[in-house]
């Protein structure tokens, strides 16, 4: 479906998953098949892309001077609601990128920009976190009660208790990503409780 020029909700709204699944599959693929990005792009060029508008363009401007004069891309865990606002849009860009729907104005624009598309880093830690939401996924799926994280768990429950544990951290403090919660809230219904008092474990746990 991906060679075929769908992008990754589309392909999410087909098959009924995550679209962070989707992502993550899709990922792994790319990196299979070298030759499977720039047939999706040829694909999805025959389709209709976004177009540019001038707010966006204003946008696309103010990107450019802000890396420019700060000599970073903008986090979207920044105190600045401006900054904030450029990181957000920037995030749209890519996903558009990925699925080869990205306005050809911004797509000239932003080539301007190292590494715009997909910082290494930052792709890094996204395949990361969604290698751990399916891996947790997998292991609620198993009949597991929620992980522990506590220095007494050891091994896949110890793992995964502390990484769920930063996930609520972040919530707690506002610092994790919207598209990341509806992932988890769509994925792992009650994650952000965990285990209930006076309830009794799940099988396997």
């Amino acid at each position: 479906m991906y060679r075929g020029g769908l992008t990754r909700g589309q392909i999410a709204k087909l098959v009924g998953a995550a679209r962070s699944t989707v992502g993550y599959h899709l990922a792994a693929a790319r990196a299979a098949d070298p030759q499977l990005q720039s047939a999706h792009e040829a694909a999805a060029a025959l389709k209709t892309a976004h177009t540019a508008t001038a707010a966006g363009l204003e946008h696309m401007r103010e990107l450019v001077d802000f890396i420019q004069s700060t000599g970073r891309y903008p986090s979207r865990a920044s105190t600045n609601d401006s900054e904030r606002s450029l990181a957000a849009w920037l995030q749209r860009r890519r996903e558009e990128a990925r699925d080869g729907t990205l306005a050809l104005a911004y797509r000239d624009g932003l080539a301007a920009l190292p590494d715009w598309q997909t910082p290494p880093r930052a792709e890094a830690d996204e395949a990361k976190w969604h290698q751990r939401l399916a891996a947790l996924t997998a292991y609620r799926a198993a009949g597991h009660d929620w992980p522990r994280h506590k220095a007494t768990t050891t091994g896949v429950e110890h793992d995964l208790g502390v990484w769920l544990h930063s996930q609520r951290s972040k919530l707690h403090c506002g610092e994790l990503d919207e598209e990341k919660v509806q992932d988890l809230d769509r994925t792992l219904p009650g994650w952000r409780e965990g285990r209930q008092r006076g309830r009794k474990p799940r099988a396997g746990s």
